[in-house]
């Protein structure tokens, strides 16, 4: 098994280092994100409440979620855009909170890199802490709050906002994902921590690189 875990908080380079380590070490890439979007996305298409925690459960588990390294599926249908939406990026992390869509998208997540031979570059918020705890590599990315937002605001989630409301989500986001119960967002043991601050693009990528045992 070779697993790179990258966890960090939104708008620090996650996806984009992610991806371009991937590519560099020739191995799949997987969004953790991206799977609980589209978990969130199916309650949303359900009209299930979203305080209604054991609605939510039944909808997730009912729910056929596919993903590869560029694709995310939701019943058949390619939700890659649709996930990225105000909404859902309002909504995620109270769907995402309970312990019951924790456990079944963590078992999406690890039976993905399972069937991609047990190697793969997985970036999200609990990848090194509880989704791949003996992962290879662990790498746990920060940045300060207003390079966040400057980075934030130009992603589709972040459409129409301006960076005062798009400071205000992230810092709400970071309460809620570093005081939930299940699975908080913490730099696991073991990880480097990467300040992305004043780095480029290239130079994180770098830096994790020379990380990876062999290379």
């Amino acid at each position: 098994m070779v697993v790179i875990a990258i966890d960090g908080p939104g708008g620090v380079g996650k996806s984009t280092v992610a991806r371009r380590v991937a590519a560099a070490l020739r191995l799949p890439y997987l969004d953790t994100g991206a799977t609980y979007r589209a978990a969130t996305l199916a309650v949303l298409r359900a009209g299930a409440s979203i305080d209604d925690e054991a609605a939510v459960i039944a909808v997730v588990y009912q729910a056929a979620i596919g993903f590869d390294d560029t694709t995310v599926w939701l019943d058949g249908d390619d939700v890659s855009a649709a996930v990225r939406t105000p909404e859902v990026t309002a909504t995620v992390s109270m769907v995402s909170a309970y312990h019951g869509v924790r456990g079944r998208v963590v078992a999406m997540q690890r039976a993905w890199v399972a069937e991609h031979g047990g190697k793969a570059v997985v970036e999200g918020r609990d990848i090194g802490s509880v989704v791949f705890p003996d992962a290879d590599v662990k790498v746990f990315l920060t940045a300060d709050p207003g390079v966040r937002a400057e980075r934030r605001s130009g992603d589709a989630e972040a459409a129409g906002k301006d960076i005062e409301r798009v400071a205000a989500d992230l810092a709400a986001r970071d309460r809620a994902d570093a005081t939930r119960e299940a699975s908080p967002l913490v730099a696991a043991a073991g990880a480097v921590v990467i300040d992305t601050s004043e780095l480029t693009i290239d130079e994180v990528v770098a830096r994790v690189l020379a990380l990876v045992p062999g290379r």
